[in-house]
């Protein structure tokens, strides 16, 4: 490795093999400590710790420069290293010290508002606030070295499978997607708007027209969206894309990319990776996104409560809602009061009315107990329930018990231990091709319009019968996160057309926002497909958090603020009024 001008180690290399040469390292003081004219100073860079020592070996000038470094100090020192008398076998560089015959303090600082090194109990965005100190962290400087890894390792595989990294723009123009979209003004061009991409969708198809045949890009993209845990507004993807490509070949090309990472990155070895179809996923999981590591499955008890006495149940299936439950071993005993009240303030986050519990027995107890008790039975078949199990049970409209109790069941196992460690993948496959707009009652593309659908499904919208129809897309899950997913596009002009219409956009809106796009599927567009992985979730994942903050350098806040720089920030009217842009707030206030 190359060094710098005159650092000659970096801290973390030195080793018993040095012993007795004259070294010169950079660094923060990790810890300081004076113990009476001997003075230890751990010194940390992003390669390790090593600890220095200014003693009767140093001269006077060292000892003294040293007894001045305070924690986080900038420090440069000069010495030999030297074996140590008492090693510190927790680290790497722990057999040996340097001594210092020249020390300098190269940058001071004041007190900090929190500890830098190891573990920070404070508030995230004080954390944020001050990112430059929390990226000093070991912890979080591992997350970055892994994501440049993987980057690494993504690029690698993509260039031996033939793949050709090519930048696509990131000012350009609004199309409907999934999200709103985030716009800005053109300065040149009053009045009118750049936008940023959601993705490169529509220019990765462009170029399997043109004849690039196989595309892949690590590209940020942007979407004004709600934000959690596992969103940023400002997000990294490994796009690819492929001509005369089937599901297959891209699930297949995908799997590379999965277990490229895993074995590099985490040392995992990916096992097959099974495949289940949406309406699959959703029964047994209640969630297009499934975490496969435990068992809790979902039950379609109805049968069993059709015509129940217990009006809350009955009632809810004679009006066409749904049942589902699912079991927790043992939870009887296990699950308090407090947290079944706790439980049912969670689904109602999904819409749900509440939810229904029963601990199993003889009698049983808990609100199903007003359910008949040959039911019970027949249900308790039906879940695998045993004495002293907990049934969870929901009733009501599809669009809320499935989304309330799979994410229940989720919240469950964690809370009580029962996920295993490890990694679980599935597929998830024919999702629909079209969903109802709650709203305007119109029908929208579930994942894009550019989604082609299944082959034996594209006559459906000559008939009416776009609810049925399957999308020939697919995504890939790991422990519960859509970690990938895509489709095979449209490359037939005819059925792209159709789906605009079926979306509700006219032949002129069509070619307004996507006509460039539609010229381009004219003039010769091969069979085409291909995936986009989150690769901020992929490197949370193998960093072992469940935050994605905590795998981007400089990440927003879940208000989709940058609380270190101040963005977004206030821009002064001469500026807007050379954008052609009038402040509408700040107008309303005067």
């Amino acid at each position: 490795m190359l060094t710098t001008a005159r650092r000659t180690h970096t801290c973390g290399e030195l080793r018993p093999d040095h012993a007795g040469q004259r070294v010169l390292v950079q660094g923060w003081a990790a810890n300081a400590r004076d113990m009476g004219g001997v003075v230890f100073v751990n010194l940390r860079d992003r390669h390790g710790v090593v600890q220095v020592v200014a003693d009767e070996r140093s001269p006077a000038s060292a000892r003294e420069a040293a007894a001045g470094v305070h924690l986080e100090y900038v420090v440069e020192v000069e010495g030999t290293v030297q074996l140590r008398a008492s090693p510190n076998p927790k680290l790497p560089t722990g057999m040996v010290e340097v001594v210092a015959e020249v020390v300098t303090v190269l940058s001071r600082t004041p007190a900090l508002p929190f500890n830098v090194d190891g573990h920070v109990a404070v508030n995230e965005d004080l954390r944020l606030q001050y990112r430059y100190l929390d990226l000093r962290r070991p912890e979080v400087q591992k997350n970055l070295v892994t994501r440049h890894r993987a980057a690494m390792a993504v690029r690698r595989f993509m260039d031996a499978e033939g793949f050709v990294e090519v930048e696509t723009p990131v000012l350009t123009t609004a199309t409907p997607a999934g999200a709103r979209a985030d716009l800005g003004p053109s300065r040149v061009h009053p009045g009118q708007w750049y936008a940023l991409p959601q993705s490169p969708q529509i220019f990765k198809q462009i170029l399997m027209v043109a004849g690039m045949d196989r595309y892949f890009q690590i590209v940020k993209c942007f979407r004004d969206e709600d934000l959690r845990a596992v969103r940023q507004p400002e997000f990294t993807q490994i796009d690819i894309e492929t001509s005369f490509a089937t599901r297959e070949l891209v699930m297949e090309l995908a799997e590379g990319v999965v277990r490229t990472l895993w074995k590099e990155i985490g040392g995992h070895e990916v096992p097959p990776i099974p495949v289940i179809s949406y309406a699959e996923s959703i029964r047994r999981f209640g969630l297009d996104a499934p975490d496969t590591r435990f068992g809790m499955e979902h039950v379609d008890v109805a049968t069993a409560l059709r015509g129940s006495g217990f009006t809350v149940v009955g009632g809810a299936l004679e009006a066409g809602g749904i049942a589902k439950a699912f079991v927790v071993k043992g939870g009887g005993e296990k699950v308090s009061r407090k947290q079944l009240d706790a439980y049912t303030l969670f689904v109602k986050k999904y819409g749900m009315g509440g939810l229904l519990y029963g601990k199993v027995g003889a009698p049983w107890t808990g609100p199903m107990a007003k359910i008949e008790p040959e039911r019970l039975e027949v249900l308790a078949a039906a879940c695998g329930a045993e004495a002293g199990d907990l049934v969870l049970l929901g009733v009501g409209s599809p669009e809320t018990v499935n989304p309330g109790m799979g994410r229940l069941r989720v919240a469950v196992a964690k809370e009580l231990g029962i996920v295993p460690p490890g990694f679980a993948f599935v597929w998830v496959v024919d999702f629909p091709s079209f969903e109802k707009d709650a709203e305007t009652g119109r029908w929208m593309a579930v994942h894009h319009p550019f989604t082609s659908p299944r082959p034996e499904c594209i006559g459906m919208m000559d008939e009416g019968r776009e609810g049925e129809m399957l999308a020939n897309a697919y995504d890939i899950v790991c422990n519960g996160y859509e970690i990938g997913g895509g489709s095979i596009r449209i490359h037939d002009p005819a059925v792209q057309s159709k789906v605009f219409s079926t979306i509700g956009l006219s032949i002129d809106e069509a070619r307004q926002k996507f006509g460039f796009l539609l010229d381009a599927l004219g003039y010769g567009a091969p069979p085409h497909g291909g995936l986009a992985f989150g690769f901020d979730r992929i490197i949370m994942l193998l960093c072992g958090t469940e935050n994605i903050r905590e795998v981007i350098a400089f990440p927003k806040t879940t208000s989709a603020q940058d609380i270190m720089s101040g963005a977004p920030s206030p821009v002064d009217e001469r500026q807007l009024g050379e954008l052609h842009v009038v402040n509408t707030k700040q107008s309303r206030q005067d």
